[in-house]
């Protein structure tokens, strides 16, 4: 794993060369440009920027009217105003005509910290993904958010792209090659399949070391596009690996844990364990304390991996 910067930072640096290069594309936010850091794209193309203020549902209202007058919208804010405060408007006014907004949200989860239970979206990608033509992306590294956000300039239709606010570790090379509806293999494995989407992918794979210290292999999938999702390669891994473990940083209702939990539960039954925030709101506090107090480090993946392996062998 290599360098650390925050996917928001990764995302304000593509904005500026997707601009470069696609004059169709406009930015909005709601007064939060310095935390999306849209306020990049905004100095560098100013008659394309939009700041609307505190009114986020006027935000995604207006996203709606420019992409129907052929622009492609990026429209940012907080993921928890994007999927709550302005959910009626996501969903009538972009998701219902399916118009092509790109809705790219930042500080996701309890990894925001201190910012408390008003803030930390741990809802957003449940909301989201039950939004009929919506696409539900979260990347987990600064070199795939590069990549989404070149790539869904060219996707055609409503896209919701999850943020997390904390610098990250690189895990790719500049020359990944992401398809929306895919996943990566990160790291293969026959003995349990760790599923993880965002800021769980490092952790996922750092779960997957401790693991290998016990002789267990753990296959570790970055499930970037949680819908729609990668089912044949869940399929794959439930059939090989006979157990399912996934993390991320969200209620594991109706998230990635949801998600997979569909897939396998009607296509290859297995034990699954899902690590993420347990149906409860966090505490405000230090990022990596919420996550450690909450359940959802490495070594409460590596946990949930032998959970999982005990209930498939007992």
């Amino acid at each position: 794993m290599g360098n650390m910067i925050s996917n928001r930072e990764a995302y304000g640096r593509a904005l500026i060369s997707l601009g470069e290069k696609n004059s169709n594309v406009v930015v909005l936010d709601a007064d939060l440009a310095k935390s999306t850091q849209t306020y990049m794209f905004g100095q560098r193309f100013p008659e394309r920027y939009f700041d609307m203020g505190i009114a986020e549902a006027n935000m995604m209202g207006f996203a709606a009217g420019l992409a129907a007058g052929g622009k492609i919208p990026y429209a940012s804010t907080f993921c928890i105003f994007a999927s709550l405060r302005a959910s009626e408007q996501v969903r009538n006014s972009i998701a219902y005509p399916r118009l092509n907004v790109k809705i790219v949200a930042t500080n996701a989860g309890i990894e925001i910290g201190a910012d408390g239970v008003t803030h930390q979206a741990i809802e957003d990608i449940a909301v989201m993904r039950a939004i009929p033509n919506m696409t539900v992306v979260v990347p987990s590294d600064p070199v795939m958010t590069t990549q989404v956000i070149h790539q869904a300039a060219e996707f055609e239709g409503p896209m919701y792209v999850r943020l997390g606010r904390q610098p990250t570790p690189t895990l790719y090379h500049d020359d990944l090659k992401i398809e929306f509806g895919r996943s990566i293999t990160v790291r293969e494995g026959d003995d349990v399949t760790l599923v993880a989407v965002g800021n769980m992918v490092c952790r996922a794979l750092q779960a997957a070391d401790i693991l290998a210290g016990e002789g267990v292999s753990a296959r570790v999938l970055d499930m970037y596009t949680v819908k729609p999702i990668d089912g044949a390669t869940l399929v794959k891994a439930a059939q090989e690996t006979g157990c399912v473990v996934t993390a991320e940083d969200h209620n594991v209702l109706g998230g990635l844990g949801g998600a997979v939990a569909e897939v396998v539960s009607s296509e290859m039954p297995v034990p699954l364990v899902r690590v993420g925030l347990q149906d409860t709101f966090a505490q405000s506090g230090n990022s990596e304390e919420l996550l450690e107090f909450y359940g959802m480090t490495a070594t409460h993946i590596a946990d949930a991996a032998r959970q999982a392996m005990t209930r498939r062998d007992g």
